[in-house]
């Protein structure tokens, strides 16, 4: 049985409310779950993420993988280490911020001198 880390939508429409569970990875978004780990309610400013510390740790160190979601609030919480990704020109940058488009560096041009002419003697 694969189990994944994922999040199951509660609430009215137009003010969603979700739990942290820990489910079958085949079920449906909203099925049975096996645990449940948190709750998070994005409508808040910040939105608020309330995790059990010890049952998160508990799945995730018997293999559960979390939804790219649930990471990104895990990490948010400090329960998990941000992933690092090598982009092309080798810079190491944080998993949050590598989705982004960052500009393009463009190395500093040296502007060109006109050749010199030879003089007709």
């Amino acid at each position: 049985m694969a189990v994944k880390m994922r999040m199951t939508r509660l609430g009215d429409k137009k003010n969603p409310f979700y739990r942290i569970v820990v489910i079958d990875s085949h079920k449906a978004r909203d099925g049975e779950y096996v645990d449940l780990i948190g709750t998070y309610d994005p409508l808040h400013n910040p939105p608020v993420a309330k995790i059990n510390q010890e049952k998160a740790k508990y799945w995730l160190t018997n293999g559960v993988q979390p939804s790219d979601t649930v990471r990104d609030i895990l990490v948010k919480e400090g329960l998990l280490a941000s992933r690092k990704i090598k982009h092309v020109n080798g810079k190491s940058v944080d998993y949050g911020t590598a989705h982004k488009e960052q500009p393009a560096e463009q190395p500093a041009q040296e502007p060109e001198q006109p050749a010199e002419q030879p003089t007709e003697a």
